[in-house]
Parts: C-alpha cells; sequence; structure tokens
C-alpha cells in the first residue's frame, strides 16, 4: 500500500503532462505518481515515463471509465487526484495530504473558484456553469462546498474504496461531492490557484453536451439521494394542477349546475392520484436510501479493517 499516490488522468496532453508529473514528485517526494491513459494519439505516454511515472492504460473512453480503474487498482492511505493539463500548481498537494492523513479528512477539494478561476479562465460559459452547479447543489444537499467540479482533489482510502463510479465522463467530479456530502464525510476546502492551459494545450471538456450531463447528473442523484423531497416536489405540481383543473369544472358546475367538461375532470382525478402515488414511492425508496446509509456505515467499518491489515502486513 502506498502512503500517497498521486493519479493522473490523461488523454492527449503531451505538452503538460511531464510538468504535472515532475511536480508531483517535487511537492510530494515519497509519493507515487500513476498516469493513466484513455488513448491517447499524441506522445502522452513517452512523456509521463520520461519524466518517471507509472504508466497505465484505460481503453474506454471518459474520465469516469479512467477513475474507475485508478480505484479499483491501487491502494493508498492517501489519493492526490489531479489533471494532467498542468492547471493546478502542485505546491498545494501536501497540505491537502496533510488534511487527508493527520485531520482524517476523507475528501479535500481544490478551491479554484474562491481564487483565480474567474480571471483566469478564458471561457466565459465555464465560469457560469460552475457558479449554477455550485449554488444548485449546496442548495438541493445543504452543504457549503466551495468548487464542485474542481480536478483537484485529495480522497482517503475509505472515501475511494466505498465511492461507487457510476458516471462516464466529467460529470464524475459532481458525483464524488455528492457522495461525500450525502454520506457526511468529512470535507475540507484548500483555497489553490488556477492557471489557464498554456497555448496549444486544448480542453476536451465541450461546454454544452458535458453541462447539460452534469445537470442531469444532479437531478439523478438528488432522486437518489433524497427521493422524499423529489417525489413530494412532483406530487405538488401534480396536485396543484389537479386542483385547477377540477376548479375550473366545479366553478362551471356551480354556475350550470351540469359537468360540461367530463374529460377535465377525469384528468384532474387521474392527476391528484398520480400524487399520490409519487408521495408513496418517495416514502418507501426513503425507507430504502436509510438502510443503505446504514449498510455504508458498516462497509466502513470493514473498510478501516482492512487498511490496518494491509498496513500491518506492510511493516
Amino acid at each position: 500500500m502506498d502512503k500517497i499516490a498521486v493519479l493522473v488522468p490523461c488523454y492527449n496532453e503531451e505538452k503538460t503532462v511531464a510538468k504535472v508529473v515532475k511536480d508531483a514528485k517535487a511537492a510530494l517526494p515519497e509519493a507515487v505518481v500513476y498516469v493513466y491513459d484513455n488513448n491517447s494519439t499524441d506522445n502522452t505516454v513517452k512523456e509521463a515515463e520520461a519524466a518517471g511515472a507509472v504508466v497505465r492504460r484505460e481503453t474506454r473512453q471518459g474520465k469516469g471509465y479512467v477513475m474507475r480503474r485508478m480505484f479499483r487498482e491501487i491502494d493508498a492511505l492517501c489519493y492526490i487526484c489531479v489533471d494532467g493539463d498542468d492547471t493546478y500548481p502542485m505546491e498545494y498537494a501536501a497540505e491537502m495530504a496533510r488534511l487527508v492523513l493527520e485531520e482524517q479528512a476523507d475528501m479535500v477539494v481544490g478551491d479554484r473558484l474562491s481564487s483565480t478561476y474567474f480571471t483566469e479562465n478564458k471561457r466565459p460559459f465555464h465560469n457560469l456553469g460552475n457558479s449554477l452547479v455550485r449554488a444548485t447543489i449546496n442548495r438541493l444537499f445543504h452543504c457549503e462546498i466551495k468548487d464542485i467540479m474542481t480536478g483537484f482533489r485529495a480522497l482517503s482510502y475509505e472515501f475511494v474504496k466505498s465511492y461507487p463510479v457510476l458516471s462516464r465522463g466529467f460529470e464524475i467530479e459532481t458525483e464524488m461531492t455528492i457522495h461525500a456530502v450525502f454520506n457526511e464525510m468529512l470535507i475540507r476546502n484548500v483555497v489553490v490557484q488556477f492557471r489557464d492551459r498554456p497555448e496549444g494545450s486544448i480542453s476536451k471538456l465541450n461546454t454544452y453536451s458535458d453541462g447539460a450531463r452534469v445537470l442531469g447528473t444532479i437531478v439523478r442523484l438528488y432522486k437518489n439521494y433524497r427521493p422524499l423531497r423529489f417525489f413530494s416536489a412532483i406530487a405538488a405540481v401534480l396536485l396543484v394542477v389537479a386542483a385547477v383543473m377540477f376548479g375550473w369544472v366545479f366553478a362551471r358546475f356551480l354556475n350550470t349546475h351540469l359537468v360540461e367538461n367530463m374529460p377535465t375532470l377525469v384528468v384532474s382525478g387521474f392527476m391528484a392520484l398520480a400524487a399520490i402515488q409519487a408521495i408513496f414511492s418517495g416514502l418507501i425508496l426513503s425507507d430504502m436510501v436509510t438502510k443503505d446509509r446504514r449498510d455504508f456505515e458498516l462497509r466502513l467499518y470493514g473498510l478501516s479493517e482492512t487498511k490496518a491489515a494491509n498496513l500491518k502486513e506492510a511493516g
């Protein structure tokens, strides 16, 4: 088991990956730097190997697939996840690792948005998207995460081995954050400086398609983690519409003493029934989530024992 593992997912980052590896080694001399190549067509692999990284491959395209393989294959007391585009200064990594190793933080977020992100990043829609996602998650999940979509994080062994990676692409950062928040894991924020990509380095993030996937992930995870609130909101909308439709029919009935709009009345009745079903669905799923939460805590105990056994075996 490594003490610190630096995980660098890469796709066509030949211009920057060597510097990221060297900076990581300088900032964390005791760390093992792993570069996982995701079907690069340039010299990313050669540059990473020349810089001294352990290079492995993931053939399924997508950052989520890469992170899944990393988390499965590597055992470490602390994981530093950083992008291979050299936008995050590695001098902050030592403090982030300390918070995991000494203060038992489960996730340390490299907070770009509180420093230079909005001035360094030249893509205004990315700025808007990051702010929107942060505000949405903090509102829905009642938390105060400073940077939801940062690619610079420190993670504990317990977090990595208990986290089910479901996302395929860049929405994985959002998924990781919500997983930590929902399970009440210890989250710390470290403000880091952000710098834009160097000239010639091209971002793989598509503002619109990846942004839509991130928002879809938020909705899906809110449904999964907060089912009672989610389905209660749907029920409330259905009940309001049903009440309006019924009120319109009833008002006409008071004037004419005839039900002149029977289809409208029937539809309002079905919508009211659908609202009741939504509420009961939320109640049932909420109980299932509570059970999953209890099971998760038990899994954490098992992971702590496994970590202790690995450390004892390693001497």
